[in-house]
């Protein structure tokens, strides 16, 4: 068809842009050109070179970051956001008995999430998705669609194809890993991002459904968030029943809460120079009706990503003080009790008030209770809020302990602006230093800077009497430790604190430092 006027030329311009909208279709320009002036003369050839990338450009083909910001914005602001995706994936099931096509469902997941929102705040959060989004579609294919999902992940359906592997999703996955790994600049800071990402192929998915497919996929990905950052994961079908698992878990867990099935155990710490009891640090324990004492490591993890840490603070608190009430009343005298502060608890702008009104109810002096502050808390938090609690809690009184020092990496700035009064040695720096030359100029280092700078000590982990004289001679000043005592209920405590000091008269005592 000859082409003989500018209307002609701006609607078939029009037709491809709506047609196709590539931006690949400017290669053909330069052969546009030529057929214009071949067929029409200089006049339409000049139309044709000026007017088609007008037209494109007018047409939206070369918008391809806003073209996937917007068809996430058009998708996250309607509320069929995942029926959107289901549907697309019901439909390649219904059509494979047809087509033979098959396809697949990824989950994209960030690894720390929490983290960058402390620490850059929402606007830096939402830049930070959406130019993820935009790298997460150009590293697709057209047809594959891009969706996001509550809480912040995106979910990716493939275009039907008639084969697809293990093996080409994975390294599918490993490119959008890639891709969300770039950089991002906000406000002159360069972010750095990685994700975890799950998948489901639709072959094994646990029914021919869409829902069923991207639930898979969802479960995977929860499986490689727990193994990152930067986890793959595969949909298994175990990890339907782990999945299950966990969740009935949780449910035992807040019960477990309120029926004070989980409580504090109480592990002592003494002092390397004189032997006497310098307090005892609150431990969860769980007392499972059923299956009886469930250590920690396996339900902390749990309560933690059900977000019942506070209530699980809340409940140590109440055990840690009243525990000092009992020892009071009992004529045992020991000086403080220790409690570990989550950061989720250490956010709470009310914290310090909260404590304030807990001790004058079990009437007791807040030099009495002592707040434990992971390292890695202090080490990478700009949060305000966290800042602020800790410096209040140490104007109220209460000691300020940084725990397992030497694991993440706190600077002596990030010590002293979070008036840490003692340090708690990590178990990795106390194991066979009574043997290894090269612990000891380790351990040697942490105490001689500590102090330098006026900080108590605390090493824990001890486990044996070499181990514990070791530390008393490197100038450590207190010790806790299944060589002193395991963990144990307050009710056993008494008889342990009248043994303990019984045997005190003939404990050997080391009163000189090694040099």
């Amino acid at each position: 068809m000859r082409i003989n006027s500018l209307s002609d030329a701006v609607l078939a311009a029009r037709w491809c842009a709506a047609q196709l909208r590539r931006p690949e279709l400017m290669v053909f320009l330069p052969a546009a050109t030529l057929a214009a002036f071949w067929l029409g003369g200089e006049e339409v050839l000049i139309l044709t070179a000026l007017g088609a990338p007008l037209i494109f450009a007018i047409a939206g083909a070369f918008r391809f970051g806003d073209l996937a910001v917007a068809a996430l914005a058009d998708a996250s602001a309607a509320p069929s956001l995942r029926s959107h995706i289901v549907t697309i994936l019901d439909q390649v099931f219904r059509d494979a008995p047809v087509s033979g096509r098959t396809t697949a469902c990824l989950v994209v997941q960030f690894d720390e999430a929490d983290v960058l929102l402390d620490r850059h705040g929402r606007a830096a959060q939402t830049e930070v998705l959406a130019r993820s989004a935009e790298r997460l579609c150009a590293a697709l294919r057209d047809g594959d669609t891009v969706a996001r999902l509550e809480g912040g992940g995106f979910a990716v359906a493939l275009a039907a194809v008639r084969r697809l592997d293990l093996e080409t999703v994975v390294q599918l996955a490993a490119r959008l890993q890639a891709a969300v790994a770039v950089p991002t600049s906000v406000n002159a800071t360069r972010l750095y991002t990685s994700c975890s990402i799950g998948f489901c192929l639709a072959s094994r998915a646990p029914e021919a459904q869409g829902s069923a497919l991207l639930d898979a996929a969802q479960i995977a990905a929860d499986e490689a968030l727990r193994n990152g950052p930067g986890a793959i994961r595969a949909f298994a079908p175990d990890m339907a029943r782990r999945s299950a698992d966990r969740d009935a878990l949780r449910e035992d867990l807040e019960q477990a809460l309120d029926k004070g099935q989980i409580r504090a155990h109480f592990q002592p710490q003494v002092s390397t120079v004189t032997g006497a009891i310098t307090g005892f640090e609150a431990l969860a324990r769980w007392h499972h009706p059923d299956r009886g004492l469930i250590a920690p490591v396996e339900f902390l993890p749990v309560l933690e990503d059900a977000g019942l840490s506070e209530r699980l603070g809340e409940v140590m608190l109440y055990n840690a003080l009243a525990a000092l009430s009992q020892w009071d009343k009992a004529g045992m005298a020991v000086p403080m009790v220790s409690v570990n502060f989550s950061a989720c608890e250490l956010r709470n702008p009310r914290l310090a008030g909260k404590l304030k009104w807990e001790l004058d109810r079990f009437n007791l002096e807040p030099q009495r209770l002592c707040i434990e502050v992971l390292e890695n808390v202090v080490a990478e938090t700009e949060n305000d809020v966290i800042v602020s609690n800790i410096a209040a809690l140490a104007r109220l009184g209460c000691g300020i302990d940084l725990d397992d020092f030497g694991t993440g990496h706190a600077s002596i700035t990030s010590i002293r602006r979070f008036a840490v009064g003692r340090i708690k040695i990590d178990r990795s720096f106390v194991t066979h230093v009574d043997e290894d030359r090269e612990q000891q100029k380790m351990l040697g280092a942490i105490l001689s800077m500590a102090e330098q700078l006026g900080l108590g000590t605390l090493a824990e982990g001890v486990e044996t009497a070499g181990e514990h004289a070791m530390l008393a001679q490197l100038g450590c000043g207190d010790v806790q430790g299944f060589g002193i005592a395991h963990p144990m209920p307050v009710e056993e405590t008494v008889d342990w604190i009248i043994n303990h000091r019984a045997r005190q008269s003939v404990v050997p005592r080391i009163g000189q430092r090694a040099r």
